[in-house]
C-alpha cells in the first residue's frame, strides 16, 4: 500500500491537518475511506479518497477510554455520532462503514466494545488494525521504531521488514503532564489541559514537566531493551509538545524524531487500512 497519493508523509499529514478546518468534497462516485480512532484525550474520525486523498478530519476531546478501554460509552457514543454528522454535513455523503485501531493486546471483548461505540453511532466495523500497524501505513518504516504517546499511555513498537516483531505498552502520557502542571500552579485539570496547549506558554512548562518526559523515555527505552534501534519515531497528541524529542532521546541515546501533525498519525492510518465490508 502506497504511503499516500502525495508520496511523503509530512505532505499527506500537513494536508489533512487542513481538512479539520476545510473539508474537500469527494468527488463522484469516489470511493471513501473512514478511520475512527477512540483516543484517551479525543476521538477523531478522518475520511480518505482515492489513493489516500485527505477529505475531511474531525476531533473532539474527551476522557471516555482508559489504557485503551472505553470507560464511557454513553459519550463515547455521542461524541463519534457528532462528528460522524458533522463530516457527512460537510461532504455532503452518508458514511456508514469505518476501521478501528486498538492497542496491542487488547482483548477480544475491549475491540468488541470500541465497536459496540462505532456501531452505536451509525458505523459499521469492517476493519481492526493494532495502532503501532496502523501508524506505520502513514509513516512507512521498514526498520526501527515507533513510541506513540498519547493521553494515557506511552506504547513502544519496534518495527523489522516493515512488520510490527514487538510491542510495549505503559501508562503515562499527556494526562500526567496535565496532572503535574495543575498540581504546581495549583489549578484545576481542564485549566492545565489549556495551559499545556498553549504555544506562548511552552518555555516556562517545560521545566516543570521534564520529570514526566523522562519516565516516557524510560518506558521507551525498556521497551526496546534487547532490541538494535538506532531511530525513533514519535507519534501521538502529547509528542507534539516541544523539546519532547531531546528529553526522550536523552534517556533511549537513540535518534529520536518527531511526526508531522503527530496526532493525526494513527488515526491517518485507520483510515488507509479500511476496507469496505460491502
Amino acid at each position: 500500500m502506497s504511503v499516500s497519493c502525495l508520496h511523503d508523509p509530512g505532505v499527506f499529514l500537513s494536508e489533512l491537518e487542513k481538512t479539520l478546518t476545510r473539508q474537500v468534497k469527494p468527488e463522484k462516485a469516489e470511493s471513501l475511506k473512514v478511520g475512527l480512532d477512540l483516543g484517551t484525550a479525543s476521538i477523531v474520525l478522518v475520511v480518505l479518497g482515492a489513493d489516500n486523498r485527505p477529505l475531511a478530519a474531525a476531533r473532539e476531546f474527551a476522557s471516555v477510554v482508559k489504557d485503551g478501554l472505553v470507560v464511557d460509552f454513553s459519550k463515547a457514543r455521542a461524541i463519534t455520532g457528532r462528528l460522524k454528522s458533522a463530516l457527512e454535513e460537510a461532504l455532503e455523503v452518508e458514511l456508514t462503514e469505518t476501521a478501528i485501531a486498538v492497542p496491542p493486546g487488547t482483548s477480544e471483548r475491549d475491540v468488541m466494545t470500541h465497536g459496540y461505540v462505532a456501531s452505536g453511532a451509525g458505523l459499521e466495523v469492517t476493519t481492526v488494525m493494532d495502532e503501532p500497524s496502523a501508524a506505520n501505513l502513514v509513516l512507512g518504516i521498514r526498520n526501527g521504531a515507533i513510541a506513540d504517546i498519547g493521553g494515557g499511555t506511552t506504547g513502544v513498537a519496534v518495527l523489522q521488514d516493515g512488520e510490527v516483531i514487538h510491542s510495549f505498552d505503559e501508562p503515562t502520557g499527556g494526562t500526567h503532564v496535565s496532572l503535574v502542571l495543575a498540581g504546581h500552579h495549583r489549578i484545576g485539570f481542564e485549566e492545565a489541559e489549556q495551559l499545556k496547549q498553549d504555544p506562548a506558554k511552552s518555555k516556562q512548562n517545560f521545566p516543570i514537566i521534564v520529570p514526566v518526559l523522562q519516565k516516557m523515555g524510560t518506558i521507551i527505552r525498556t521497551g526496546l531493551a534487547g532490541f538494535p534501534i538506532e531511530e525513533i519515531h514519535l507519534v501521538g497528541g502529547t509528542a507534539a509538545i516541544p523539546g519532547i524529542e531531546r528529553i526522550i532521546g536523552m534517556e533511549t541515546k537513540c535518534k529520536v524524531t518527531v511526526s508531522t501533525v503527530p496526532i493525526l498519525v494513527t488515526p491517518a492510518g485507520i483510515a488507509m487500512s479500511f476496507k469496505s465490508g460491502g
